[in-house]
């Protein structure tokens, strides 16, 4: 009878030396001393873990991402060679990368090597000499390993068990908690420098979660791999009763796992998590904080409002390049507002405003139609807000990013998929802004959901975002703006983990 095969939780570490952490295991004599010679298939992709050990394939695959950033490995595959054709290209797909036309039946490991590894870029095959010393700690198997390849050295540490508490504890208790969970594959890519090293960062907005993974050429330029967001609402609620709910927090502390779990799964080596406006104001954002790290092992630290437009403004200007005179660059969300003023590419003020789409919306019910009495309340409302912009003279351009005026943008495209290329850049007027106002303002939520290039999750705050985007052009006494799909997010990537991304030019007029 064939034993089930039970997925289990591990957490590793790489490092040399380990410090206390392998001090306090060298305390506990070992229950199994073992030396092995191990073949890791690598992709630059990231992927499964596929390795081959006395004579066997063995692969394991990342089912999921659990509490303080653990991940679950279950065993998938465990076959000799030869291998079927159907069976490499299964191993193949998991590793990343497509497939080739296979020409035979059946490949012996050197003809594996030979004829389908060793041709690619994208795959490398690494010989892993490994040191193993086991030991058992409150339930769970450790493992500290010296591992040696033909050019590099190093030494890990791993705990694993069925049940993720134990492994926690364990980690805790050995002091590696602030140590980031990395496997065995990622690693040993890291070390031998073998593909281009994957960043995330995560966004906790007050409406909506941003998420980048983008990936850094040997240029210092970034290549994006993923580029989203989700609406979760983490602010709804909060102008009222001055806290989150446990509903907002647990929907947007469930999108921020989710996205931890993707970049991992993209093999990204670090993730940066941000939280705004929400998490400032809210008496209970600490808890926010607290709930996301226990959830994913991820620590999201809340920016100030001007470190907020500081990301922001230079975001923008790396991105559609220095402009000659005077500038704004604001940045609206659903919680609140930044706003750069500078000249020449210099920075002269810098404010953020309590101005957020979702305080708005609440404040007047513009989630569906309104009157036109009730649109010019809150127009006023938004514009006495936005005091701080009055008497100001017009700067010679005027940039806007964020949900809102990306939206704008994608509606006045009439993307029916949102194209970032395309709505970088345009030029958003002040007539066709006033033309969505009207729209939406007759419109119920599900109204909006079937505009052409509204993101249908936005149906509800995209009147006031527009309302304060309007606004904005009156203060300042522009007719237009140019649209950053480009945002703190992408700032903080540079700042983070490597140099700016590769900058792109303004689109002609939108309408």
């Amino acid at each position: 009878m064939t034993a089930a095969i039970v997925p289990r939780w591990e957490w590793r570490t790489f490092g040399d030396p380990l410090g206390e952490a392998e001090d306090r295991l060298a305390t506990i004599e070992p229950e199994r001393v073992e030396e092995t010679d191990e073949l890791y298939l690598l992709s630059s992709g990231g992927g499964d873990t596929v390795k081959v050990r006395r004579g066997s394939l063995d692969v394991k695959h990342l089912e999921r991402v659990g509490p303080g950033g653990l991940e679950l490995w279950k065993p998938v595959v465990k076959t000799g060679f030869p291998l079927d054709a159907a069976v490499v290209t299964s191993v193949l797909a998991r590793l990343n990368v497509t497939p080739p036309a296979l020409a035979r039946g059946a490949y012996a490991l050197e003809e594996l090597l030979d004829v389908v590894v060793h041709p690619r870029d994208d795959l490398l095959a690494v010989s892993v000499h490994k040191r193993r010393e086991r030991r058992a700690l409150r339930g769970c198997l450790t493992e500290v390993t010296e591992v040696r390849t033909a050019s590099a050295t190093t030494r890990t540490i791993a705990v694993e068990s069925e049940d993720p508490s134990d492994v926690l504890t364990v980690v805790r208790e050995l002091g590696l908690e602030a140590r980031p969970n990395v496997s065995f594959p990622r690693g040993l890519r890291a070390l031998l420098g073998f593909g281009l090293p994957r960043f995330a960062v995560v966004d906790v907005g007050t409406n909506s979660v941003k998420f980048l993974v983008a990936e850094r050429e040997a240029d210092g330029s970034w290549r994006t791999v993923v580029d989203r967001a989700e609406v979760t609402r983490l602010g709804e609620g909060l102008q009222g009763a001055g806290v989150l709910s446990p509903e907002a927090m647990e929907r947007t502390a469930e999108a921020v796992a989710g996205m931890v779990d993707e970049a991992r799964r993209d093999d990204a080596v670090e993730i940066a998590a941000v939280g705004t406006a929400g998490l400032r104001i809210a008496r209970n954002g600490s808890a926010f904080v607290d709930l996301v790290a226990a959830r994913c092992g991820v620590d999201v630290e809340v920016v100030t409002g001007q470190e907020e437009g500081r990301l922001a403004f230079l975001a923008t200007t790396s991105a559609l390049g220095s402009v000659a005179g005077s500038l704004v660059v604001f940045d609206t969300g659903g919680g609140s507002s930044q706003f750069t003023f500078g000249h020449d590419a210099t920075v002269d003020e810098q404010f953020s405003v309590n101005v957020g789409a979702a305080r708005f919306t609440e404040q007047f019910g513009l989630d569906g139609p309104v009157s036109k009495e009730v649109l010019s309340r809150a127009l006023g409302a938004i514009a006495g807000d936005l005091d701080r912009l009055d008497g100001r003279p017009e700067p010679d351009a005027l940039f806007g990013m964020g949900g809102a005026v990306t939206n704008l943008a994608s509606v006045a495209h009439e993307l029916r998929t949102y194209d970032p290329e395309v709505v970088q850049g345009t030029v958003l007027e002040g007539a066709e802004i006033d033309r969505q106002i009207e729209l939406y303002r007759t419109s119920a939520a599900e109204e909006r959901r079937h505009v052409v290039g509204l993101q249908p999750n936005r149906a509800e705050v995209i009147l006031a975002g527009a309302c304060i985007v309007r606004t904005v052009l009156e203060k300042l006494g522009r007719s237009s703006l140019v649209v950053s799909d480009r945002g703190l997010r992408h700032r903080l990537l540079a700042e983070r983990f490597g140099v700016d991304a590769v900058r792109t030019k303004p689109r002609g007029g939108s309408t």
